[in-house]
């Protein structure tokens, strides 16, 4: 049986499905889903009758018909749910993404043993996606698991070019410490892993990761290459230039994690 994990806010109006995410809405499924769900118990009940599937005792629904029947069952405020989804070559196609009052609806207009089939899949949905919300959530007291929360997530709305909807104590971090660009400096770095910055100072000094030239902190040729750091170059207001290598959101990710090694090494 497909797994489905749908997480949408039902107000949003005809759109394009995007990738699952864990938001504050209410779990759904989308029309395709549904009808696979319902095929697929049908299947079950067909084969547990000793009966080949399909039948006339329990027939294939298609798509095309479950559509039709949509705002017949939901009424005018159908449209709302109405989305576009992506067939077998990826191209929209017409159909709806229904939370669970509604899917539970659609499921009863073919039978109550339908209804109770999608209602318990779609609680077991729920379930699992409060699960996912607490399991996703870093430990905040601990800076260095918060600095690899940052910049993980940071890599993942560049990539996807969007915010993502996340859970509160999660935006607020990400709300504090992350600038346009994503790069930190030295200070920002150490606060962001709540390093003392003596400390700090002395930990990229003998892992030779960091130096100081020129009163600017420079990072090794080989951390640059790895991705880990950014040479930003400009001029002062007096017209002295200057290189200063900055911490990319790769860079945090990396060193949240020696840092936290390095102090548990220090504690032992």
């Amino acid at each position: 049986m497909p797994s489905y994990q749908h997480v949408v806010n039902s107000d949003r109006p005809r759109h394009e499905i995007a990738p699952s995410q864990i938001v504050a809405r209410e779990v759904s499924m989308t029309s395709l889903e549904l009808v696979e769900f319902i095929n697929e118990v049908r299947k079950r009940q067909a084969h547990s009758a000793g009966m080949s599937f399909p039948n006339d005792g329990y027939p294939k629904l298609l798509h095309k018909n479950f559509l039709a029947k949509v705002p017949e069952v939901l009424g005018e405020g159908s449209a709302k749910y109405s989305a576009d989804l992506p067939d077998g070559y990826n191209r929209p196609r017409r159909g709806y993404v229904l939370p669970k009052r509604e899917a539970c609806l659609m499921a009863m207009s073919y039978s109550y043993e339908l209804q109770a089939s999608v209602y318990d899949h779609m609680t077991d949905l729920e379930e699992r996606v409060k699960g996912r919300v607490i399991a996703t959530l870093p430990d905040f007291s601990n800076p260095a698991a918060a600095a690899r929360a940052w910049a993980e997530q940071f890599e993942l709305q560049q990539a996807a070019n969007q915010a993502l909807a996340i859970a509160a104590p999660k935006a607020d971090f990400v709300d504090k410490y992350v600038d346009s660009t994503g790069l930190k400096g030295f200070r920002q770095t150490a606060k962001l892993l709540g390093a003392n910055e003596a400390r700090f100072r002395e930990f990229l000094l003998d892992r030779r990761i960091m130096y100081r030239m020129g009163g600017e902190w420079q990072a090794y040729q080989n951390h640059v290459d790895a991705g880990r750091f950014e040479v930003k170059t400009g001029t002062t207001d007096g017209g002295h230039a200057f290189n200063q290598a900055k911490f990319t959101p790769k860079g945090v990710n990396w060193i949240a994690g020696l840092w936290a090694q390095y102090q548990l090494e220090a504690q032992s």
